[in-house]
Parts: structure tokens; C-alpha cells; sequence
């Protein structure tokens, strides 16, 4: 048997909060009941997301979680950071709700991914799907680079924030001359991310000026294009 849909059901503490965020992002309800319990169906085009209320729940302990598979992360993200930007005026970068940027996960395959962590606590990981990717990123060379990899893995796959700091700050503490000018501005950006869900906006306002300090050829500077559009976003985000 084949075509079969798997539609992942996942807890919160509130249906309201929880569909209010996820309009903003482009999705509608196609069911919601308040008895005999709160529960309420979500959808945006192919992607189907279930949300049932409990009384008393703590979306910081929520281990809540789904895989999506998308043909175009970069797209997705794109849509979801314009709901924001129109709901919220930013981007949310910082406690919950929020979302990370699309990156590379070298636990992926190198393939990219990005999360929306919703009012519930619930990590949708957005991850690009390989059936519809003709090659992953390559393997990372450098050490910056490498540092780079490894924190994304401890910060957006595995959640642990404050280890993705130690490692992003070993590596910035020990400049080499050699280091990937966009790669430096790829963790210092990171690190101002860390920073913010970790509600720290004097370090998050620090490394973005040292963003502006880091000198870049003009194809170098194409080359972080997209890392400066994340630089902006977190300065909106501290205004």
C-alpha cells in the first residue's frame, strides 16, 4: 500500500496561542473543538500539523517534535520569516516562540535544516529533502568552519545552546590569519543568535559590531549575503 500520510500530533498549552502563531506563518485550521477536549488541525499546502491542549504545560519542558521534509528550505523559511516580520514586526529569534536559520548539518549529510520552535515548546525541524537535492554541502575544511559545524549541531539539531557557545567561543578566541573572512562573519552572526535565545543582548549586540569590522572583498561580500540578511534580522530584533 502506498501514499499513506503520516500527520504529527503534538501538545501545548494553549490551541489559540498555538494557532495564532501558526496562521502568521500561512497555515489555516481545517478542524478545532474545545470538548470533550481542546485540539485543533492545522495545514499549509502539504503540511499537516495536529495540536492538542493540556492543562497545566510547560512549553520549556516540552519534548514535542517532527521532521518535515522540504523540496526548498530556503523558500519555506523565506514565507515564514515574512509571516513574522508582518505579525510580529521581526523575525523571532528569541525565547519561545522562535526560528533558527537555514544551515548546513553536517549530521545531515550536509544537507541544510532550520527549526520553528512554537509556543508549545515543539521543535518542527525543516530539513532539505534529499530526493529533491542534487548534491549536499560539502564537508567543511578550516577551523573556523569546522567549529561552525559542530556548534549548529549542538545548538539547532540537539538544542543545547550553551555548549554551541563554548565551541563558537574557543574558536573566535583564537584568530588565525588564515581564517574564511565569510566564515568569520558566519559565527560571529551565529554567536549573536546563541546570544539572543539566550536573552544575552550585550553579547548579541557585540558581535554584531564586529560583524561591521570584518573586511570583505566585494565577491566575499555576495558570498555572505544571506548571513547579513540573519545580521539585519537580529538587529531588529534587539531594537
Amino acid at each position: 500500500m502506498t501514499n499513506e500520510v503520516t500527520v504529527p500530533l503534538l501538545p501545548c498549552a494553549s490551541i489559540d496561542d498555538i494557532a495564532t502563531f501558526y496562521e502568521a506563518l500561512g497555515f489555516h485550521s481545517t478542524h478545532r473543538q474545545r470538548r470533550p477536549n481542546p485540539y485543533v488541525a492545522l495545514r499549509r499546502e502539504d503540511l499537516h500539523l495536529h495540536f492538542f491542549e493540556l492543562d497545566g504545560f510547560d512549553p520549556e519542558q516540552s519534548y514535542g517534535s517532527c521532521l518535515v521534509l522540504a523540496p526548498d528550505i530556503e523558500e519555506l523559511h523565506r514565507a515564514f520569516a515574512a509571516g513574522m516580520r508582518a505579525a510580529y514586526g521581526k523575525v523571532l529569534m528569541a525565547g519561545i516562540p522562535r526560528m533558527t536559520r537555514p544551515r548546513a548539518r553536517k549530521n545531515y549529510d550536509g544537507l541544510g535544516g532550520f527549526s520553528v520552535i512554537d509556543p508549545g515548546g515543539n521543535w518542527i525541524r525543516v530539513v532539505q529533502d534529499p530526493a529533491a537535492t542534487e548534491s549536499p554541502e560539502p564537508s567543511p575544511t578550516g577551523r573556523l568552519a569546522k567549529a561552525l559545524a559542530n556548534a549548529v549541531v549542538q545548538g539547532d539539531s540537539r538544542g543545547d545552546t550553551h555548549q554551541a557557545v563554548r565551541i563558537l567561543d574557543s574558536a573566535l578566541a583564537h584568530p588565525q590569519p588564515d581564517d574564511d573572512p565569510v566564515t568569520q562573519v558566519q559565527v560571529l552572526v551565529y554567536r549573536a543568535e546563541l546570544a539572543m535565545v539566550l536573552h544575552d543582548r550585550e553579547t548579541a549586540a557585540e558581535m554584531l559590531a564586529r560583524v561591521d569590522r570584518v573586511v570583505l572583498t566585494v565577491d566575499e561580500t555576495e558570498r555572505a549575503a544571506s548571513t547579513f540578511e540573519a545580521a539585519a534580522d537580529l538587529a531588529a530584533a534587539l531594537r
